[in-house]
C-alpha cells in the first residue's frame, strides 16, 4: 500500500465519520458545531474520549474536547471519504505571543500536496487572535510539526522553554521530545491523547540520553518534511516509540487501554 492509500483509510481510532462533510471548509464548520475547546481536565470526562465514534455518539452537543478531538474528527471524516489525511502533533505560534503552544492540526492531501487545517480556529477565534491566514491552509511557520520544533531547538534557533504551555514543568526539551513521539504515533494512525505517556517519553527532570537524542534527530528529519513524514512508520515499531496496549493517562494518573469498547 502506498502512502496516500494508507492515509485514505481509517485507523483504529478514526472510524465512524461518514456522515460528516468531505469538503474541507464545510467539514471545519461541522466540527466546530460539535465541539468546544476545553483541555482534558479530569473533571471533564469527554476530553478523554479516544475514538471518533465515541465522540460522535455522545449526547452532549457541543462536546467539550481538546485540539486533538477537533483534529481527530477532521482526519476521520476525510478518511471516510477516501481523502488522505493524518493528525499532526506540534506547536502553534498564533495563540500566545512569543510562545510555541502545544497543539494538534490535521494534514490532508489536496491538489498534489499536503496542507494543514486547524478546525479549532472558529471565525470568532480568528477575529480575536487577529489571524490573517486561512484555517484550511495553515502556514508551516504558524504551526510547526514537532519535528520542526525539535530541529530548531537542537540548532539553537529556538528557546525550548517557550515550547509547551506557560507554567511550571509544562515546557522545555522534554515536552518537545514527547510531542515528537506522539506525532510519530499519529503518523502510524494511532492518534493518542495529548497527555498520554508511554515508551521513551521523558519527564521534566529526565535527561535526554544520547541514544534518545539520536533517535529523535532521525525522526525529526523525516517528519518535518510532509513528503517524507510517512517514512517514520519504519521506525515506529521500535520499543521506545510504539504505543503499547495500555498507556499512562497523566491527567488521570492511571493506566488506560488504548483501544477500549467503553463509551464514557
Amino acid at each position: 500500500m502506498n502512502d496516500l492509500a494508507y492515509y485514505a483509510e481509517p485507523g483504529p481510532l478514526t472510524k465512524g465519520a461518514k456522515n460528516l462533510p468531505s469538503d474541507i471548509r464545510e467539514l471545519l464548520a461541522a466540527v466546530q458545531d460539535r465541539l468546544v475547546h476545553e483541555p482534558g481536565h479530569p473533571d471533564h470526562p469527554t476530553g478523554h474520549l479516544r475514538r471518533t465514534d465515541q465522540i460522535l455518539a455522545h449526547p452532549d452537543r457541543p462536546l467539550l474536547g481538546s485540539c486533538r478531538h477537533f483534529t481527530l474528527l477532521v482526519v476521520a471524516a476525510l478518511r471516510a471519504h477516501g481523502i488522505p489525511a493524518r493528525a499532526r502533533c506540534g506547536f502553534a505560534t498564533y495563540f500566545v505571543p512569543g510562545w510555541h503552544i502545544d497543539h494538534w492540526v490535521a494534514e490532508y492531501w489536496n491538489d498534489g500536496a499536503w496542507h494543514l487545517a486547524d478546525a479549532q480556529l472558529h471565525p470568532a477565534l480568528i477575529a480575536d487572535l487577529g489571524i490573517d491566514f486561512d484555517p484550511i491552509d495553515v502556514p508551516r511557520d504558524a504551526f510547526e510539526v514537532a519535528g520542526t520544533t525539535w530541529l530548531r531547538y537542537r540548532s539553537g534557533d529556538l528557546d525550548p522553554h517557550h515550547c509547551g504551555f506557560p507554567g511550571p514543568d509544562t515546557h522545555g526539551p522534554w515536552w518537545i521530545a514527547s510531542n515528537l513521539i506522539r506525532d510519530t504515533a499519529a503518523l502510524s494512525k494511532l492518534e493518542l491523547l495529548p497527555w498520554d505517556v508511554w515508551g521513551a517519553m521523558p519527564g521534566p527532570t529526565d535527561p535526554l540520553t544520547d541514544d534518545l537524542t539520536t533517535l529523535l534527530d532521525n525522526l525529526a528529519t523525516l517528519t518535518t518534511n510532509p513528503e517524507t513524514a510517512a517514512d517514520s512508520r519504519a521506525l515506529y515499531p521500535t520499543e521506545p516509540l510504539q504505543v503499547p496496549d495500555k498507556v499512562f493517562n497523566f491527567l488521570r494518573k492511571a493506566d488506560e487501554p488504548v483501544l477500549t469498547s467503553e463509551t464514557l
